[in-house]
């Protein structure tokens, strides 16, 4: 007989590991279906291990520039690769174990191999035929295995991985996914990351603080293309202060492989072609979800684009087959899969009061030097709306903690409906910005308006005031610039 539970998830990422733990918070009995490795993609190659690369790039950043503050380091300064990707990966199995230790704590139960869905409420679980690139963490203790499982309520959670275009498919010693980026064996000279996205432009910034000569080609005409217009070009004057080279409205037309390097063909927007040689090249042209081979066609689930569709509360059309995270379609963001996660399960339990995810409100970061933070609408798209706008600019070169800091470049960028004061885009960068835009976040979710914002005391002196001074510039009311 079937084993029988009230929900399975399939997939234990940021979204599937927190729908099971919501679920069992709630009193029913949970399940979670994985292949690989617990706490999925973000946690152990993509959010957590990546910020500790870059962690160690800003100390290199910093020990590089200490005549700047003063301080005199003896001896040259050099990364230790080894230990840096060390570093990474150990904080990688942390956070698998920790995924290991709420399920264990939740009560939830761990079904060790690949799902695919049989008929509507009923999966089929088989060994897994996935090789991890690196194994991570051992298999948690009582871990159940292959067999049918039935549950009046089935997650789909599986994620996403690197999409590839035809002819430049990475292979893993020349061309790289992030997986390979993200543990070299030795630092190449020169870099060629196709693609400034999130992804790329962290790994570019990466590299390029590491010494390796970096060139990026975006097909559009900013860097970071789903950014504000200004926040972009800032951006883009500081990468290429530090070195980086950037080819706009460009593309990699073909890349021919030689024994340690790579030649890519680029097509500039003149209708030129160039030549660019690398030791590697790193693919970032954006990910797909991970809907083949789950059995979705069985039960006629429907997609879109490659991606399940959902309603507000991650129905499916499919009674009793829900589908969160990347799955599920953009943003491909982990916050948003996790609280995705906390909407259906709600809604699955029946809790009162349960409101479909706006969208616009949620904040996207970039953890490259200088770092990038948004959220709501860019001040193109408001426009594009037919809005009516106030629009407020300061830059951190007028505030007193980033000048002390040694962090004046930067900018924070807010806008407003004119006629009613609603906070509708906020678009900052520079240094910790990534922490400083939650305060945006919240303003919007609670409907603030200008008036309120111009009344906030934000404590002096710190970065966050340039938060207020943008806001009083959208008013005509700066006081520092």
């Amino acid at each position: 007989m079937a084993q029988s539970y009230d929900v399975i998830v399939i997939g234990s990422g940021p979204g599937g590991y927190i729908a099971a733990i919501r679920a069992s918070q709630l009193g029913l009995k949970v399940a979670v279906v994985e292949r690989e490795h617990l706490a999925g993609i973000c946690s152990n190659w993509g959010c957590i291990p990546t910020k500790a690369l870059l962690r160690s790039a800003d100390v290199m950043h910093t020990a590089t520039h200490a005549k700047d503050y003063g301080l005199t380091l003896e001896g040259t300064i050099k990364p230790d690769v080894k230990a840096i990707v060390d570093r990474s990966r150990g904080i990688a199995h942390r956070m698998n174990n920790g995924v290991g230790f709420l399920f264990k704590k939740n009560k939830v139960d761990i079904i060790w191999g690949e799902a695919k869905l049989s008929k509507p409420g009923e999966i089929v679980v088989s060994k897994t035929t996935k090789k991890p690139v690196e194994p991570i963490g051992p298999i948690p203790k009582n871990t159940l295995g292959e067999g049918t499982y039935t549950a009046k309520h089935i997650i789909i959670a599986t994620g996403a991985r690197p999409r590839a275009l035809p002819g430049i498919e990475p292979d893993g010693k020349l061309i790289w996914t992030y997986f390979e980026a993200m543990k070299p064996e030795e630092m190449p000279k020169s870099l060629l990351v196709m693609g400034s996205g999130a992804i790329g432009i962290e790994f570019a910034s990466f590299y390029r603080t590491m010494g390796v000569e970096v060139t990026v080609v975006e097909i559009m005409s900013q860097v970071m293309p789903v950014e504000d217009a200004d926040i972009s070009a800032l951006a883009k004057k500081q990468f290429e202060r530090q070195g980086m080279k950037i080819l706009l409205e460009a593309k990699v037309a073909k890349v021919v492989k030689g024994a340690n390097s790579v030649t890519a063909t680029i097509e500039l927007k003149d209708g030129k072609t160039q030549e660019i040689t690398a030791d590697r090249m790193i693919s970032a042209v954006g990910v797909q979800a991970n809907i083949e081979g789950i059995g979705l066609e069985a039960v006629g689930v429907k997609t879109d684009r490659g991606f399940i569709v959902i309603d507000g509360y991650g129905k499916t059309n499919v009674p009793g087959l829900y589908a969160i995270g990347d799955v599920a379609g953009p943003p491909l963001l982990a916050h948003k899969a996790e609280h995705e996660a906390v909407i259906c399960v709600e809604k699955i339990a029946g809790l009162p009061n349960v409101h479909p995810m706006d969208k616009l409100k949620i904040p996207g970061c970039t953890y490259c030097n200088p770092q990038v933070a948004s959220v709501g609408l860019t001040e193109a798209k408001a426009k594009a709306e037919g809005r009516d706008i106030r629009v407020g600019r300061f830059p951190f070169v007028a505030n007193g903690k980033a000048i002390a800091l040694g962090e004046d470049q930067g900018l924070v960028k807010t806008i407003f409906d004119k006629k009613t004061g609603e906070l509708i885009g906020a678009h900052m960068v520079g240094a910790e910005v990534t922490e400083l835009i939650q305060g945006f976040v919240v303003a919007m979710n609670l409907e603030t308006t200008e008036e309120e914002l111009m009344h906030t005391i934000f404590p002096h002196p710190t970065i966050s005031e340039t938060m207020k001074e943008s806001v009083l510039d959208a008013y005509g009311r700066a006081l520092n610039a």
